[in-house]
């Protein structure tokens, strides 16, 4: 039980920092509600469940090879910029314009957690590094049983992160002024380009 906790606190710790997918889904809660934030954070999870079972199975070494990983780097470049210029020329659909929302459907959000979590190199770098340490640690000490215990509980871990994540997006986006939430739009869509910014370096370092 004591095992399960730790890796419980573990998938809180690791998620909770504000990254480039955690800055798309607060400002997704903020400019269409709840739900989108939510299903924007199932689709990251997605990913994360993928990039798991990768390293689980003993394929890790497949996504950490150096020309992946420069694609990763682009790609993640290439939307993050995309996203965060997007979000500023549309600052007028933040707030509580229920028809705004109604243009967004539930399946583009699920998407979008997805492939901004796909592309995202630092997921990688996380399940390689944290979650594979794990498994090398507890190899041939813990059950498979135990070892898949002990991921879902990181993974529920993470949920419990977004879902405070979306719920207070929400909160704002009902609490908070339209000219406040506009700020708050503004500062993230910086955030994402500056984060485009800097994968557009990292892919850049490791080309040449």
């Amino acid at each position: 039980m004591n095992s399960i906790l730790i890796y419980l606190f573990l998938g809180i710790s690791l998620a909770a920092p504000v990254g480039p997918v955690k800055t798309v889904l607060l400002n997704t809660g903020i400019k269409n509600g709840f739900f989108h934030a939510w299903f924007f954070s199932l689709g990251s999870l997605a990913t994360d469940v993928m990039y798991m079972s990768m390293v689980y199975f003993g394929i890790g070494q497949f996504i950490d090879s150096p020309l992946l990983q420069i694609i990763l780097w682009s790609f993640g470049c290439f939307v993050l910029l995309y996203t965060g210029i997007e979000n500023l020329l549309t600052l007028n659909k933040t707030g509580l314009d229920v028809k705004a929302v109604k243009k967004d459907r539930l399946r583009k959000s699920i998407l979008s957690g997805f492939f901004m979590s796909l592309l995202n190199p630092i997921t990688i770098l996380f399940w390689l590094g944290i979650y594979g340490s794990m498994l090398a640690k507890t190899a041939g000490i813990a059950s498979g049983y135990q070892i898949l215990l002990n991921s879902f509980a990181i993974l529920v871990g993470i949920m419990i992160v977004d879902f405070i994540m979306s719920t207070l997006s929400n909160g704002a986006r009902r609490i908070f002024s339209s000219k406040l939430l506009t700020v708050v739009s503004i500062f993230s869509s910086i955030s994402m380009i500056g984060f485009g910014i800097y994968f557009g370096f990292q892919a850049y370092q490791a080309l040449f």
